[in-house]
């Protein structure tokens, strides 16, 4: 990332070593947040998948979906998939992303979580479709989480905590996927829904 996008935007480097990261806390969406977030909950075909841990199969703990540009294919969570179609308001926010970014991207995996119990593991962007040191761009949208982050191998560094409130912009790239684990882990409070869209450039 551009030192003209930092200031232009006004990112702020996240200080964690082994990694790239940069927080916008305010992307400008041209469009009231809340109204797009009860669009997207309205109109995307949101999946639970099942997935096995430990041995034992259950469904996902959050509704997901996958959008971009036809021919690609993804595997994530051990299942592979094929995107649905772009919509224009996918497309809008992708270019709003790709501005403030940098980079251009063919996808977006997006994630529902409707409620403090919806959680993502930790886990890294690096499957091999994302090829070596892949740029992730997470825009939230709805109620504030805690984003933690773990790196693989170092124990003498805490898990970071990363609060994102919505309409925030969370681009990480370089060695970050190749070194840090990253989750959204339950609240203990109520909170109300939240969906992010992590937009990924995948290899064809």
């Amino acid at each position: 990332m551009t030192q003209e996008l930092f200031e232009t935007h006004r990112f702020e480097r996240i200080a964690l070593p082994d990694a790239d990261i940069a927080l916008l806390r305010r992307l400008d969406l041209h469009d009231d947040s809340g109204t797009l977030l009860d669009e997207l909950i309205a109109t995307i075909p949101w999946r639970q998948d099942p997935i096995t841990l430990w041995g034992k199969q259950m469904l996902q703990p959050r509704l997901v979906a996958w959008h971009g540009d036809p021919g690609l294919s993804y595997t994530y969570s051990g299942l592979r998939h094929e995107p649905q179609a772009w919509t224009g308001t996918l497309r809008s926010l992708k270019s709003l992303v790709e501005t403030a970014a940098g980079t251009a991207f063919n996808s977006v995996l997006l994630n529902y979580y409707r409620d403090q119990n919806d959680s993502m593991g930790l886990h890294s962007d690096d499957e091999p479709e994302l090829g070596a040191n892949p740029v992730i761009a997470s825009l939230s949208l709805g109620a504030e989480r805690v984003f933690v982050l773990k790196h693989k191998s170092r124990r003498d560094l805490r898990v970071y905590k990363l609060p994102l409130p919505s309409d925030s912009l969370l681009v990480m790239k370089g060695p970050t996927q190749a070194n840090w684990k990253h989750g959204l882990p339950k609240e203990r409070h109520a909170c109300g829904p939240r969906v992010n869209l992590t937009f990924r450039n995948v290899l064809r």
